[in-house]
């Protein structure tokens, strides 16, 4: 039996994802207005931008233990609660009001995360379909499309206000479409596994996304930069690199949708080949072009494999705990890889420090040759 009569769980899912991705995608392309309005200096902005991770780190734990058992209600109420905080953004005058609205939006931003995941864990479960490939599809699908959208707004005369409201309504719309989300009521009973065996398994899992979701970082955040100031590519060109990457992501976690005998090992090794020797390609060719290819190459390996992880943590624990635990402990590569990328640009040089990235991808081949490495 189904809930209103819907028998596929992915809409909903799949809708929230888009909306999510629809809100950052656009925010990317708003920042230059946002500083120009603010009147703020680069340092100004950085310092408020960097309190969207302040929030969502306490928020995503906290939404992991509220969220169990009732998953639904709490991912359309984390959805609901981001809209609100885009809202809030929009209305902004100063920096410093900037920075408090963004540590709403981290908050909500990272409970939604938690929600999203563990409600599409136990859609999984119950549903016997397997959903983490296409849901998280969605998200780089519409920033891709948000974010060209976004600067065509502002073209014709948009201000940073309108394009966020809009940004919310589309947010709260796809809040709506949660009630229509197939799924039981109840913490389901937890899995034969002891505590301290589920949260080795999160620990080892989430370090290894961390590892590949500071690549992501890294190449949404330095891509544009690599190539318009180290390899002379015009801005349009330039321009071009986060989108190839996200574009490849997407292909690849649809691709690997398709392939449902794919094994973890598998999956593992090659996501930390391809995912490695395209980053070490892109920070090291010697043309825009052979950049672009190697940022394709690291996003058609790594892009599947945390939806596969988190795919993997549901099935092991029904109580939705690892699948929260792996989104908290993975979300820290997104924190540290802003940092980590200046640290390594100042020592060795922007190209050879992205190349230095690859490492990151290491672990995960040595995860696929280990007999013992792979958490039961």
């Amino acid at each position: 039996m189904t809930i209103l009569g819907m028998r596929n769980p992915v809409l909903p899912l799949v809708a929230v994802c888009a909306a999510w991705g629809v809100f950052w995608g656009s925010w990317s392309a708003l920042l230059p207005a946002v500083k120009e309005q603010l009147g703020t200096s680069a340092a100004g902005l950085g310092l408020a931008l960097a309190a969207t991770p302040v929030g969502a780190i306490p928020a995503m734990a906290l939404a992991g233990r509220l969220a169990r058992g009732r998953e639904r209600g709490a991912l359309m109420l984390c959805t609901a609660l981001f809209a609100l905080s885009v809202l809030a953004v929009g209305r902004v005058a100063t920096p410093a009001q900037l920075a408090l609205a963004l540590l709403a939006v981290g908050a909500t931003s990272g409970a939604l995360d938690v929600a999203l995941n563990m409600a599409t864990g136990r859609a999984e479960r119950e549903s016997g379909r397997r959903l983490f490939q296409p849901v998280h599809a969605a998200f780089p699908v519409a920033v891709i499309a948000a974010a060209p959208a976004t600067g065509l707004a502002r073209d014709l005369g948009a201000g940073t206000a309108a394009v966020l409201v809009t940004a919310a309504v589309i947010v709260l719309g796809a809040a709506a479409t949660v009630l229509a989300l197939p799924m039981g009521r109840g913490l389901p009973p937890a899995g034969g596994d002891g505590h301290r065996r589920r949260w080795t398994a999160a620990i080892v899992l989430g370090l290894l996304a961390a590892g590949v979701l500071a690549v992501e970082n890294a190449v949404e955040q330095w891509s544009v930069l690599l190539l318009e100031t180290h390899q002379g590519a015009s801005p349009l060109l330039a321009s071009a690199a986060p989108a190839a990457y996200m574009a490849a992501l997407t292909a690849g976690r649809l691709v690997v949708h398709a392939l449902p005998r794919l094994s973890d090992r598998t999956l593992y090794l090659v996501a930390g080949a391809g995912g490695g020797g395209g980053i070490a390609l892109a920070g090291l060719a010697g043309t825009p072009l052979l950049s672009l290819a190697g940022f394709a190459l690291t996003g058609l390996a790594l892009g599947p494999v945390v939806p596969a992880m988190l795919s993997r943590a549901a099935a092991a624990d029904p109580t939705g705990a690892l699948v929260s635990a792996l989104s908290a402990i993975s979300y820290t590569g997104f924190v540290v890889s802003p940092l980590l990328v200046a640290v390594l640009a100042a020592w060795l040089g922007l190209p050879a420090a992205l190349a230095a990235l690859g490492l990151l991808a290491v672990p995960l081949v040595v995860t696929a040759v280990s007999r013992r490495a792979l958490p039961e």
